[in-house]
């Protein structure tokens, strides 16, 4: 018999609204068995399938399998995920993509995990065994380093940060200032969760093959370096003190090679015979020195901005997040 905590907790799970958010574009061969599965594994969730200017029958398909189907007219994963957070109001939401490599059968726990933990967002990582057979050596080479990146700069948190299966609390979905338009979303969303300090839990799970007639939109160099690109630009949003500091460094070490020998030759024979080098130096370093400046400056900012994004989240109601009976018994 269970106990009555165990009652409770599946009742919190039970009461809670679960939207599963699927980005689409030419899923024709996967969709249906993607949206019936998910039926099965939540079968109280409503299913919304944001089709992105799909030229095959995914619409269709979805609607036929009793998903809500939606459109997003402007091109690009971070533009559908941007419209479906928008538009969707539920206490728990379930993203994944809809060419059928995520497992389904996992959503139940990846639910159960965030609602019960209390978590704002449970990211669903390949298993890496799966990864290794199931996608292109560019893809999984990509992720690692860019991963890795992030890790670096933001701090640890999550080995699988591409990962397009995850539960999110409406809380924070509802405080994400998504900016991205393609593939860099999900680094987007990380690096939020990073930078606000936001519970998050990593679960492993399978990752199947694409089935035969489904192919990846995913390009590996150009989508690749578009994530770096969002990398980079948030490095320089969110810890400016550093990434001027950088170039601060970097400039400074440069000026100093480049006067080193004229002050060598000044020293000896008291004449400056290379002007435009000793100009270049002088130019170098101060250049050096306004960097500087602007990441003390831009800290200041960053500092406030954090301030407010996190005064915004606190002002969400998480309805997600099971209640506790408060106490006056010492």
């Amino acid at each position: 018999m269970p106990s009555p905590s165990q009652v409770s907790s599946s009742q919190t799970v039970a009461q809670n609204r679960i939207a599963i958010l699927l980005p689409c574009y030419n899923e024709a061969a996967t969709i249906g068995s993607v949206v019936e599965s998910f039926h099965q594994a939540l079968p109280s969730a409503i299913i919304y399938v944001y089709d992105n200017n799909s030229t095959d029958k995914t619409k269709e398909i979805a609607q036929a399998a009793g998903a809500t189907v939606r459109t997003e007219t402007k091109q690009g994963k971070g533009n559908v995920v941007r419209r479906m957070f928008a538009d969707i109001d539920a206490d728990t939401y379930l993203m994944a993509d809809g060419d059928g490599t995520y497992d389904v059968e996992k959503a139940p726990e990846l639910v159960e995990s965030m609602v019960l933990g209390n978590y704002d967002m449970v990211v669903g990582s390949r298993a890496a065994e799966d990864h290794l057979a199931s996608s292109r050596f560019g893809h999984r080479a990509g992720n690692e380093l860019l991963t890795r990146a992030v890790a670096m700069i933001f701090g640890h948190g999550f080995t699988d940060m591409l990962s397009g299966y995850r539960v999110f609390s409406r809380r924070f979905v509802k405080s994400f200032p998504a900016c991205s338009s393609g593939f860099e979303i999900e680094t987007e969303i990380t690096i939020h969760a990073l930078q606000l300090g936001l519970p998050v839990l990593e679960i492993e799970t399978r990752y199947f093959d694409r089935p035969e007639g489904s192919t990846s939109k995913l390009n590996t160099y150009r989508d690749g370096l578009r994530i770096l690109g969002t990398i980079i630009m948030l490095f320089k949003d969110i810890r400016p003190l550093l990434f001027f500091g950088i170039c601060f460094l970097l400039l400074v070490a440069l000026s100093v090679i480049l006067a080193v020998p004229i002050i060598s030759t000044f020293m000896d024979t008291g004449l400056v015979p290379r002007h435009p080098t000793a100009v270049l130096a002088t130019g170098t370093m101060l250049l050096g020195f306004l960097n500087l400046g602007c990441g003390i400056i831009l800290d200041s900012v960053s500092r406030g901005r954090l301030e407010m994004k996190k005064l915004h989240y606190l002002s969400i109601c998480n309805d997600s997040a099971p209640s506790s009976p408060i106490s006056n018994t010492p």
